[in-house]
Protein backbone atom coordinates (compact mmCIF):
# COMPACT_ATOMS: atom_id res chain seq x y z
CA UNK A 1 0.00 0.00 0.00
CA UNK A 2 1.57 3.24 -1.10
CA UNK A 3 1.02 6.62 0.42
CA UNK A 4 -0.39 8.62 -2.47
CA UNK A 5 -2.69 11.65 -2.43
CA UNK A 6 -5.53 9.37 -3.52
CA UNK A 7 -5.00 7.05 -0.54
CA UNK A 8 -7.30 8.12 2.39
CA UNK A 9 -4.72 6.88 4.92
CA UNK A 10 -2.30 9.55 3.72
CA UNK A 11 -4.72 12.26 4.91
CA UNK A 12 -5.85 10.48 8.08
CA UNK A 13 -2.47 10.24 9.81
CA UNK A 14 -1.54 13.96 9.57
CA UNK A 15 -5.07 14.90 10.64
CA UNK A 16 -4.86 12.63 13.66
CA UNK A 17 -1.46 14.05 14.61
CA UNK A 18 -2.78 17.64 14.36
CA UNK A 19 -5.78 16.75 16.53
CA UNK A 20 -3.55 15.22 19.19
CA UNK A 21 -1.28 18.27 19.18
CA UNK A 22 -4.25 20.63 19.50
CA UNK A 23 -5.70 18.65 22.40
CA UNK A 24 -2.31 18.43 24.06
CA UNK A 25 -2.04 22.21 24.04
CA UNK A 26 -5.11 22.52 26.27
CA UNK A 27 -5.19 22.20 30.03
CA UNK A 28 -8.16 23.05 32.21
CA UNK A 29 -8.07 23.76 35.93
CA UNK A 30 -9.53 21.24 38.32
CA UNK A 31 -13.14 22.02 39.16
CA UNK A 32 -13.69 22.38 42.93
CA UNK A 33 -17.48 22.31 42.70
CA UNK A 34 -20.08 20.90 40.36
CA UNK A 35 -22.81 23.31 41.49
CA UNK A 36 -23.98 26.15 39.21
CA UNK A 37 -21.95 29.35 39.27
CA UNK A 38 -23.10 32.98 39.27
CA UNK A 39 -21.50 35.61 37.06
CA UNK A 40 -19.48 38.22 38.93
CA UNK A 41 -17.86 40.06 36.03
CA UNK A 42 -16.63 39.40 32.50
CA UNK A 43 -13.81 37.15 33.71
CA UNK A 44 -15.20 35.65 36.91
CA UNK A 45 -17.91 33.27 38.09
CA UNK A 46 -18.47 32.18 41.68
CA UNK A 47 -20.44 29.83 43.88
CA UNK A 48 -21.16 30.01 47.63
CA UNK A 49 -21.76 26.97 49.81
CA UNK A 50 -22.96 27.48 53.37
CA UNK A 51 -20.98 25.95 56.22
CA UNK A 52 -20.98 26.44 60.02
CA UNK A 53 -19.47 29.78 60.99
CA UNK A 54 -19.19 31.05 57.42
CA UNK A 55 -19.22 29.75 53.87
CA UNK A 56 -17.03 28.10 51.28
CA UNK A 57 -16.37 30.19 48.18
CA UNK A 58 -15.39 28.75 44.82
CA UNK A 59 -14.49 30.90 41.83
CA UNK A 60 -13.56 30.34 38.20
CA UNK A 61 -11.47 33.10 36.63
CA UNK A 62 -10.24 33.21 33.03
CA UNK A 63 -8.85 35.74 30.60
CA UNK A 64 -7.05 35.97 27.27
CA UNK A 65 -3.27 36.34 27.36
CA UNK A 66 -1.14 36.57 24.24
CA UNK A 67 1.96 35.87 26.33
CA UNK A 68 1.13 33.39 29.11
CA UNK A 69 1.60 34.83 32.58
CA UNK A 70 0.19 32.27 34.98
CA UNK A 71 1.46 34.17 38.02
CA UNK A 72 -0.59 37.23 37.05
CA UNK A 73 -3.73 35.12 36.59
CA UNK A 74 -3.15 33.32 39.90
CA UNK A 75 -2.79 36.66 41.71
CA UNK A 76 -5.92 38.06 40.03
CA UNK A 77 -7.77 34.85 40.90
CA UNK A 78 -6.88 35.10 44.60
CA UNK A 79 -7.71 38.82 44.64
CA UNK A 80 -11.12 38.12 43.08
CA UNK A 81 -11.80 35.38 45.62
CA UNK A 82 -11.04 37.76 48.49
CA UNK A 83 -13.10 40.62 47.01
CA UNK A 84 -16.10 38.37 46.35
CA UNK A 85 -15.86 36.92 49.89
CA UNK A 86 -16.09 40.43 51.36
CA UNK A 87 -19.00 41.36 49.07
CA UNK A 88 -20.97 38.21 49.91
CA UNK A 89 -20.50 38.80 53.63
CA UNK A 90 -21.42 42.48 53.29
CA UNK A 91 -24.68 41.60 51.51
CA UNK A 92 -25.46 39.38 54.49
CA UNK A 93 -24.66 42.14 56.96
CA UNK A 94 -21.65 40.26 58.29
CA UNK A 95 -17.91 40.77 58.49
CA UNK A 96 -15.33 38.11 57.74
CA UNK A 97 -11.92 37.18 59.03
CA UNK A 98 -8.99 37.64 56.69
CA UNK A 99 -8.98 34.84 54.12
CA UNK A 100 -6.04 32.57 54.92
CA UNK A 101 -4.03 32.34 51.67
CA UNK A 102 -2.61 28.99 52.75
CA UNK A 103 -6.12 27.51 52.71
CA UNK A 104 -6.89 28.62 49.15
CA UNK A 105 -6.84 25.62 46.82
CA UNK A 106 -5.81 26.86 43.40
CA UNK A 107 -5.72 25.09 40.06
CA UNK A 108 -4.45 26.66 36.83
CA UNK A 109 -4.98 25.79 33.18
CA UNK A 110 -4.24 27.21 29.75
CA UNK A 111 -5.69 26.64 26.32
CA UNK A 112 -2.78 27.21 23.96
CA UNK A 113 -5.05 27.35 20.95
CA UNK A 114 -7.33 30.16 22.19
CA UNK A 115 -4.82 31.85 24.53
CA UNK A 116 -7.18 31.64 27.51
CA UNK A 117 -5.50 31.17 30.89
CA UNK A 118 -7.89 30.06 33.62
CA UNK A 119 -7.92 29.47 37.32
CA UNK A 120 -10.23 27.67 39.71
CA UNK A 121 -9.95 28.47 43.41
CA UNK A 122 -11.82 27.59 46.57
CA UNK A 123 -11.41 28.64 50.18
CA UNK A 124 -13.29 28.52 53.47
CA UNK A 125 -14.44 31.94 54.65
CA UNK A 126 -15.12 32.46 58.35
CA UNK A 127 -17.32 35.17 59.82
CA UNK A 128 -15.48 37.53 62.17
CA UNK A 129 -18.19 37.11 64.84
CA UNK A 130 -17.80 33.32 64.78
CA UNK A 131 -14.16 33.61 65.84
CA UNK A 132 -14.97 35.90 68.75
CA UNK A 133 -17.25 33.31 70.39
Amino acid sequence: MTNTPCNPASRLVPSAIMLLLALGACATPVGHSNRPMQTYDRDTEYQVEERPGGFALTIYYSRYQFIPESDAVALACCSSLTAIAHEVAERRGRRIQQVNEQRIRLSMGRNGVTGITSCSATAPVDYAEAAAR
